[in-house]
């Protein structure tokens, strides 16, 4: 007798194989993975800027350096607006801030006006600040990247409590610690930068399910 009829396996596939994915997912649901921490309480951007209500805290940021030559940095914020800009925009509590110094706030706002020609720019908050602030609050990152012309070609991950984010098992990076993401390649972007952000967000969404069912747990057992 032939056991694995197809009205059998039928059966199967609508209820039993569902089944065992939501036992497994149930039961591994603290076990995804987290981004790690590289650096811990960065210098807070509001302590370099005169904006109000800019701050780290309780946003994830990704942060980028334009220096001096701005028209270098053009294709990067190009790259970095088409990859993750767009694809985060409606997500709550992002934001992308670009630092650069301050004597090129004509060149910066050519450059938001070509990049806001085809872009909502609400959580694009570009951040003008001296020199020396610039290079103190890199310097707060502790990455084994160095600033030419107050510029990177990187971009850094920030989360909500203003610590530094990102790989310590890159597999094309010599000791694995990816500090930043290259804005001229879009590949890096694109299956970097974008997962990992998807990571934090995954990592605070499956901590404030935690929390609700502590508190619902502890709400039936009338603690």
């Amino acid at each position: 007798m032939n056991y694995f009829t197809k009205k059998r396996v039928v059966l199967f596939l609508l209820f039993v194989f569902p089944l065992i994915c939501f036992l497994i997912l149930s039961t591994g649901q603290n076990n995804f993975t987290k981004l790690p921490v590289l650096t811990n309480n960065l210098i807070d951007v509001s302590e370099i800027s005169d904006k109000k209500n800019l701050t780290f805290k309780e946003n994830v940021s990704v942060v980028c350096f334009l220096g001096e030559d701005i028209s270098k940095s053009k294709t990067r914020l190009l790259n970095l607006n088409e990859k993750i800009y767009k694809k985060f925009l409606d997500f709550k509590q992002f934001q992308i801030i670009a630092i650069y110094p301050k004597e090129k706030e004509a060149e910066v706002e050519k450059l938001k006006t070509e990049i806001g020609a085809f872009t909502d720019m609400q959580k694009w908050i570009f951040v003008p600040s001296e020199k020396e602030l610039i290079q103190v609050f890199f310097k707060s990152f502790s990455t084994d990247i160095i600033l030419d012309n107050y510029s990177s070609s990187k971009a850094f991950i920030i989360d909500k409590n203003g610590n530094l984010r990102g790989r310590t098992d890159d597999k094309d990076i010599a000791n694995g610690k990816l500090y930043g993401y290259n804005m001229n390649a879009v590949a890096e972007l694109k299956d970097k930068l974008k997962d990992d952000i998807n990571v934090l967000y995954y990592e605070y969404y499956a901590a404030f399910k935690d929390k609700n069912k502590n508190k619902a747990d502890r709400k039936e057992v009338g603690i």
